[in-house]
């Protein structure tokens, strides 16, 4: 019995030794726990504080980097936004890019201001395409790699940790284990004990029988000592895995974790801050864009505008004179009354029983021109104009010719200028033939001198346009002034049997011409006309007009235009369609009519049936000298 006492005590005390030891290697182990957690007066870390949230630790990480994803596919549709409205913005600008055909209406301060604004716009477009790349190379580029970086490390401390409690789970099991050992042991040896002190208190067994229960007591209580002994070395493994799972291994998982949650957080603030900074380095350049916008509006000015509408339309004719009164009493009475009033805003051809328009004779000019030469594209320039700019009034020829001489002259200069460094260079070759070979310049210098020669050629050409432009008054180019200025004051009748007499005039003034009117009631622009070919005088002019029911014949009245000037043929001409006349080489003509921009200039001869031809020929096949 004393035996079996000493042996519990023995045990008992054994135990108490082991837990010693494992408390005073706890307190050793501590040291090493705290320099290796963490530890800040002002930070606390998660490997301490939420030592047991390893489930909500995992969820809150992935979160945070869904969070970082949700911002990187934010970027990628701002930065798809801005590369359509930069696109958008060009072809904006590109759509209301003025048109080759409306380039000379540039010089309008309003225009030059659209113009202005339309560069400013696609500036800021170009702004907004630095944007969108700059986004894209550096921020969403930047937010991508991080968010794979801190999907990989959180996989591999989930897996460390995974793998950590998988060990304490272990330990755990196997503590378990040993302590269901133990206890079994130990009350396997009690009833040993039990079962030894009834059979030594029994004295009807034998010895034998007594030491056998003796015997399997000793045995229960060593098996007991051993499970004892394992279950508390079990104890200390688990104590000690434990005190380093969640002091030491588990923390630093945690802290890693916690680590890539602030690395996310911080690297969102960064990317942020660093797309407003993407934002904010444009926004200068994006702020002279307003101020290049504003300047442009500024610039406008109305008064300036109209001064170039005026010198751009001004066409430099003097305004029709009055209409002068027209006293009847002195008047012809057989003489057909006239009247002159049409002939102050427009050019009218009288004839016997009505008008013809301006309009009416420059679609009978337009239709000598098609059907003798077909075409007039050979005497247009590019622009669609004549190559002497004579289809313009007076003033913007001027302006035209002006310059166009200003950019040959540019030109010459420039080609001048060519010309004297490759005769330079020549010269230096020749003196010193290791510099180069002279005959290499050879060419180059023939081909400018080439060059130079034409645009001198075209110089003058055009100088002597401008020549001839200026010397031509303004008030003499307009059609209604030149019969307004020349007609000698005298109205002449032509009857049918060719004689002519003079009307009377009030007071001594002129009658004012009927502006460009045509010699016969048979003229070819009229289309009422015999001949194709001639504008018949005297002879050739009478009309029956029904008056109040009744038939009356009289005689037509014809304005007889004073001649102009008088003109040489320089080439002979065959009239093929109506409204021309021919010319042979040397002719001389009266010119009762100039070029009105169209290439055709009236004129006039004696016929030998004491009468007159008139009709239209080619400008370039005469010489003109005009009366001054």
């Amino acid at each position: 019995m004393s035996f079996v006492l000493v042996a519990i005590e023995s045990a008992k005390v054994k135990w108490q030794t082991d837990q010693a030891k494992a408390a005073q290697q706890q307190k050793l182990a501590e040291p090493e726990n705290a320099a290796a957690a963490p530890s800040s007066n002002n930070k606390m870390s998660w490997g301490t504080e939420l030592w047991d949230q390893y489930d909500n630790l995992s969820i809150h990480t992935n979160k945070g980097i869904e969070v970082l994803d949700k911002y990187a596919n934010f970027l990628r549709d701002r930065v798809a936004i801005e590369t359509e409205y930069a696109g958008k913005l060009r072809r904006l600008v590109k759509n209301y890019q003025p048109k080759k055909k409306e380039e000379e209406d540039n010089e309008f301060t309003s225009r030059q201001a659209f113009r202005n604004l339309l560069k400013e716009v696609g500036d800021l477009a170009g702004q907004r395409e630095v944007v969108s790349e700059t986004l894209q190379l550096q921020i969403i580029q930047g937010v991508t790699l991080l968010s794979k970086t801190l999907r990989e490390d959180r996989k591999k401390c989930l897996n460390d940790g995974t793998m950590l409690q998988q060990t304490l789970s272990a330990q755990l099991s196997s503590l378990e284990r040993a302590k269901r050992n133990y206890d079994k042991a130990y009350r396997d040896s009690e009833k040993a004990v039990e079962n030894y002190k009834k059979a030594d208190m029994d004295f009807n067994l034998s010895r034998a029988e007594v030491e056998r229960y003796k015997n399997i007591m000793t045995s229960k209580i060593q098996q007991s000592d051993d499970a004892k002994n394992e279950y508390a070395n079990q104890l200390q493994k688990t104590n000690n895995l434990q005190q380093q799972h969640y002091g030491i291994l588990l923390p630093a998982v945690f802290n890693r974790l916690q680590e890539l949650d602030e690395k996310r957080t911080r690297g969102i603030r960064e990317f942020i801050i660093g797309a407003a900074d993407v934002e904010s380095s444009v926004a200068p350049i994006i702020a002279r864009c307003m101020e290049g916008i504003v300047k442009a509006g500024e610039s406008i000015n109305e008064t300036e505008d109209s001064l170039k509408v005026i010198e751009r339309y001004q066409s430099g004719f003097t305004p029709p004179t009055d209409i002068p009164f027209e006293d009847l009493s002195k008047m012809d009475p057989s003489a057909v009354p006239q009247s002159n009033y049409s002939s102050v805003p427009y050019n009218h051809l009288t004839i016997k029983s009505g008008t013809l328009t301006a309009a009416k004779l420059k679609k009978a000019r337009g239709g000598i021109l098609n059907s003798i030469f077909g075409s007039n594209k050979n005497s247009l320039t590019a622009d669609g104009q004549k190559e002497d700019f004579s289809d313009l009034p007076p003033n913007q020829q001027r302006k035209k010719l002006q310059a166009k001489i200003a950019e040959l002259q540019h030109k010459v200069d420039q080609e001048t200028n060519t010309r004297d460094g490759l005769m330079k260079m020549k010269i230096v070759y020749e003196a010193n033939s290791s510099l180069g070979n002279p005959m290499t310049v050879e060419g180059q210098l023939n081909e400018s001198e080439h060059e130079l020669e034409k645009l001198k050629v075209n110089l003058k050409k055009y100088q002597g346009f401008l020549d001839k432009a200026n010397q031509l008054q303004v008030a003499n180019n307009s059609p209604q002034s030149n019969r307004n200025q020349l007609q000698n004051g005298h109205r002449t009748s032509r009857h049918s049997n060719g004689s002519a007499s003079a009307d009377d005039h009030h007071d001594g003034d002129d009658q004012p011409d009927d502006a460009g009117s045509l010699s016969s009631s048979a003229s070819p622009e009229s289309g009422l006309g015999t001949s194709h070919t001639s504008l018949p005088g005297s002879g050739q002019g009478s009309a029956n007009e029904n008056a109040t029911g009744e038939e009356t014949s009289y005689e037509t009245e014809v304005e007889l235009l004073q001649p102009l000037g008088t003109c040489r043929a320089l080439y002979p001409f065959e009239a093929t369609s109506e409204g021309s006349i021919p010319m042979n080489e040397g002719e001389e003509l009266q010119v009762i009519e100039n070029d009105q921009g169209d290439g055709w200039t009236r004129v006039r001869r004696a016929n030998n049936s004491n009468g007159w031809d008139e009709g239209f020929v080619p400008t370039s096949y005469i010489e003109c000298t005009l009366f001054a």
